[in-house]
């Protein structure tokens, strides 16, 4: 599944360098963390890996 914005892509970028090892989990807050609990590392990395031209900077929640 894409990111449907640069902070969640940031975020799935944080996530998997943590289920990686080469973040501490202990320095992921607030979606990170949840993230890295939840997903794959396939997930993430899909996530992660989104284009992030055109994308906004935050979604709005509706």
């Amino acid at each position: 599944m894409p990111a449907k914005s640069k902070a969640q892509q940031m975020a799935a970028g944080a996530a998997l360098a943590a289920k990686r090892g080469e973040k501490k989990k202990s320095e992921l807050k607030g979606a990170s963390r949840s993230m890295e609990h939840s997903m794959t590392e396939k997930e993430l990395e899909e996530m992660a890996s989104t284009k992030r031209k055109g994308k906004k900077e935050h979604v709005s929640k509706k």
